[in-house]
């Protein structure tokens, strides 16, 4: 049996493009968080939510959370993060 992509004369379902891929934008954005420079992804989780994502886990300092936020909102498809990570920073 040979499966075809999902069409409606000829175009894709608007369902796709209402609700985007999350498990694809969550591997986009854990794949930048692992290969940026200056930043220990290895405690971190992301998890989409349509198109915001949430990162939490630890994370050694407050410039790593900023620079993981900004590393997040450059992947495309991201609209909005919200931060629920610890720091091992002390305050």
């Amino acid at each position: 049996m040979v499966f075809k992509p999902q069409r409606f004369h000829d175009d894709n379902p608007v369902a796709e493009t209402e609700n985007p891929n999350t498990a694809r934008l969550e591997m986009a954005v854990a794949k930048a968080l692992a290969v940026s420079p200056r930043l220990d992804a290895s405690e971190l989780t992301v998890v989409a939510r349509g198109r915001d994502i949430v990162l939490s886990g630890r994370i050694t300092s407050r410039r790593e959370i900023d620079r993981a936020v900004d590393i997040i909102m450059s992947v495309p498809g991201v609209e909005k993060v919200t931060v629920t990570v610890a720091s091992n920073e002390a305050p």
